[in-house]
């Protein structure tokens, strides 16, 4: 795909919704980050029906460590691998409070330091809650940006790096949500929406393998 039509997407995506959001419910950039942590393999509806319930009472890194891991448990028993997220959470928790005043850091390398934070994870911390023009690629990324042939790759960190690379920097701190949303709601896995697709006359789609390979 050229640079012309890659821009002519984005200008696109970017009428549709001028202003895209994560659907995760988050109010602090600490509240963001266990959100983050709890979605994985889980869905953001999922997430939020367990943060409604557990942010009123506990919010802060502190206030969760107060609860214990079996007090973590109870919140978020209905989120899948619950076990091991709680265990993160509280570990998470431990570090903030102990190396970093109880605050989310603004550094990649501390987040990444994060138990169950990793790079995706740090992503989009620091492009929602920072404003940093990152990118988080999950599967639904992955799976738009070479279905469109947008910007190919075998692996989520090859989309990323090529998706930083062609992306113009005006589009770079709301593309990872557009394309995100495009994924979840249009060009879904089982079988894109095309014809509802707003996009389609400028997509290059041909069958491809949906699934990014595991990184070694």
């Amino acid at each position: 795909m050229n640079n012309t039509k890659r821009v002519q997407i984005l200008e696109r995506l970017r009428e549709n919704n001028p202003n895209p959001q994560t659907e995760l419910n988050w109010s602090s950039p600490f509240e963001l980050l266990i959100a983050v942590l709890l979605s994985a393999q889980a869905t953001d509806v999922s997430v939020n029906k367990t943060t409604d319930k557990l942010y009123p009472v506990a919010n802060t890194p502190q206030s969760i460590l107060d609860l214990g891991v079996d007090g973590v448990k109870e919140y978020i028993k209905t989120i899948g691998l619950f076990n091991s997220k709680a265990e993160n959470v509280i570990k998470t928790c431990k570090i903030l409070v102990e190396q970093h005043g109880g605050e989310v850091p603004e550094n990649r390398e501390a987040l990444e330091a994060l138990p169950g934070v990793g790079r995706k994870t740090a992503n989009v911390v620091l492009n929602t809650a920072f404003g940093w023009p990152t990118i988080a690629v999950d599967t639904h990324i992955y799976r738009v940006s070479n279905r469109t042939k947008f910007a190919m790759g075998k692996t989520v960190d090859d989309v990323e790096a090529k998706l930083l690379k062609v992306v113009p920097k005006e589009f770079k701190l709301d593309v990872h949500h557009w394309l995100i949303l495009h994924g979840r709601y249009t060009c879904v896995a089982r079988k894109p929406r095309c014809g509802s697709c707003i996009i389609e006359d400028l997509c290059e789609y041909k069958d491809f393998p949906d699934k990014p390979k595991k990184r070694k």
